[in-house]
Order: C-alpha cells, then structure tokens, then sequence
C-alpha cells in the first residue's frame, strides 16, 4: 500500500480579496467618519493593495476596515503584510502586500517542527512553495495537521491534495 500524504500551502483565493477590497471601498465611500477625508483603497500590481487618506488615523482607519472585511470571508490577516503609513505630500499613504507560498526558512522551520514533535514515520519534503507530508497511517499525518494548526507560524496554512 502507498504512503498517505497531504500538502501545505499558503494560498488565498484572490476573488475572496476583491471582494473584501470592494466591500471595504464602499464602505470607505459611505461611512459618515470617512466623508471629506478623500480615504481610498484600491489595487497596486498583483498582490498589492494601496490605501490613502488626508490624515494619518483615518487612513489607519481604512486599514482596519479592509481587514474587517478579510476576516468576514474567512481569510486569514497573516496573509496581510502592511506597512507603515507615511505622508506623501498631503495625503498619507500605507502600502500593503498579500503573501502567497511557504518561504524556504520557513517551510524548513515547518519540516523541522513536524520532524521534531510529529508521529514518528511522517516525513515532509520542501517542494517549491509547499510542503509534502506523507506517512503509513491517516491518523498520523491528522496528527501533524493538529499540531500545524496549533503552532504560532507567521503564514496561513492550509491542507489540500490529502489521499
């Protein structure tokens, strides 16, 4: 019989994203405290998210109401890499960047955690920007996905291609 395995991944469905972009710029545009501070959120490239506002709390503001609306449609704020806001003429500014893929130092901190504390006979295997993890028995590998949902890592896992 073949091993059992799964993989780790960090991805995040971009549509979900839009939409929170989208519902978080409607409500920039509603909202009675935003009125008359030319607060804005829109996309800057592939994976990044730019946000802009006359003063720096509101645009601080903005910032929470689009990880607001991450956290409604169940996407992790991990994946969120914010900067800080910074003043660009009148206006300030705060650039943030949506993270995709397992690092390498941090899919070796990973393979290493599971090597350590895992059931014995699982091994995982860094293959680009995921992880394989394959062992003899199911109950071993939901084991090493308990222990990785309850380890304090810097990026949003998720669990897929299980057999």
């Amino acid at each position: 019989m073949a091993d059992a395995s799964f993989d780790v991944v960090s991805k995040i469905d971009r549509q979900e994203v839009d939409n929170a972009l989208n519902q978080a710029g409607k409500e920039l545009s509603q909202r009675f405290d935003f009125r008359g501070t030319n607060a804005t959120i829109a996309w800057a490239g592939e994976d990044g998210v730019s946000l802009q506002a006359d003063t720096e709390e509101r645009v601080v503001a903005a910032l929470e109401v689009f990880k607001e609306k991450l956290i409604k449609r169940s996407i992790s704020l991990k994946v969120l890499d914010a900067g800080e806001p910074q003043a660009s003429g009148k206006v300030y500014k705060i650039g943030a960047t949506i993270k995709q893929g397992i690092e390498s130092d941090v899919a070796k901190k990973i393979a290493k955690l599971i090597r350590d504390e895992g059931p014995k006979g699982v091994q995982a295997q860094i293959q680009g920007d995921q992880l394989r993890v394959s062992g003899k028995k199911r109950d071993d590998l939901q084991a090493v996905q308990q222990l990785l949902k309850g380890a304090d890592l810097d990026v949003a896992l998720q669990f897929d291609n299980y057999r």
